[in-house]
């Protein structure tokens, strides 16, 4: 509570700014609705928003989680493999100086309207950074371990599991909380591109129709999902690598001037 109180305030004292200057100067509705009239829209149309969120979510957290196994299968085989690596790398650093908004009409012409394209959109969003943070971590691992667990007897698989596997937790897990944070913007602009429903797809009626501060809700909405879906990761972290936090806690304190 006592980490989150100064974000709080801030949100606080923002908020509170912005409805003052909307008000001593008369900003129109239409161009820029105050914090207490899109609290009255996210309230008003509290049912339209929440039956469009769903499959916002959804497609959020499937592309989330298809790109969290392709990332983490292929950071393990680039890693494991100097073929690999020469072969695929390239094509994947290659492949983030696309714009993804160009690839989301061609993903609607192969596969329609439907979920998939924006579950796909959602993935190639995601899909590096977890596999850049699998390989970086597996590459930390400290050879001298390695070398022990081998002159136990200990095979690949076993090295995996005991040494690589906690070592490279770290930086997954760093790349896991950017991916999330990709992912609701990977499906909002799958649904602008092409959808019948989903946030994304009410934001360009709203915008249409000059329902400008409902479109600020959802707005909100999606950055709740965003945060939501970033504190899932950081949960799950701390449920099933505490030691990863307790290390990030200890860097922290000696780069703050104070001794762990």
């Amino acid at each position: 509570m006592r980490r989150a109180l100064p974000a709080a305030a801030l949100a606080l004292l923002v908020l509170a700014a912005w409805e003052l200057l909307v008000r001593l100067f008369t900003v129109p509705a239409f161009l820029l609705p105050g914090p207490v009239a899109i609290a009255w829209a996210l309230w008003g149309s509290r049912d339209l928003l929440m039956a469009h969120a769903a499959p916002t979510a959804a497609e959020a957290l499937s592309g989330f989680c298809c790109a969290v196994a392709a990332g983490v299968a292929s950071g393990l085989l680039i890693s494991r493999s100097q073929l690999a690596e020469r072969a695929l790398y390239p094509w994947l650093v290659a492949s983030q100086t696309l714009p993804v908004i160009a690839i989301a009409p061609v993903l609607v012409t192969w596969f329609g309207y439907g979920p998939l394209p924006k579950v796909l959109v959602v993935v190639l969003f995601c899909f590096f950074p977890v596999t850049v943070a699998t390989v970086d971590g597996l590459r930390s691992v400290d050879p001298d371990l390695v070398r022990l667990m081998r002159s136990f007897g200990a095979g690949p698989r076993r090295i995996l599991l005991m040494v690589e596997a906690p070592a490279a937790l770290p930086f997954l897990f760093g790349g896991l909380r950017l991916a999330a944070t990709y992912s609701v913007v990977g499906a909002v602009v799958g649904e602008w591109v092409g959808s019948s429903r989903g946030l994304g797809f009410l934001m360009i009626q709203d915008k249409n129709q000059f329902e400008i501060a409902r479109m600020f809700a959802e707005i909100a909405l999606l950055s709740a999902m965003g945060v939501a879906l970033f504190l899932l990761v950081a949960l799950t972290q701390r449920m099933l690598a505490p030691w990863t936090l307790r290390s990030e806690e200890i860097r922290s304190r000696w780069k703050g001037g104070s001794r762990p």
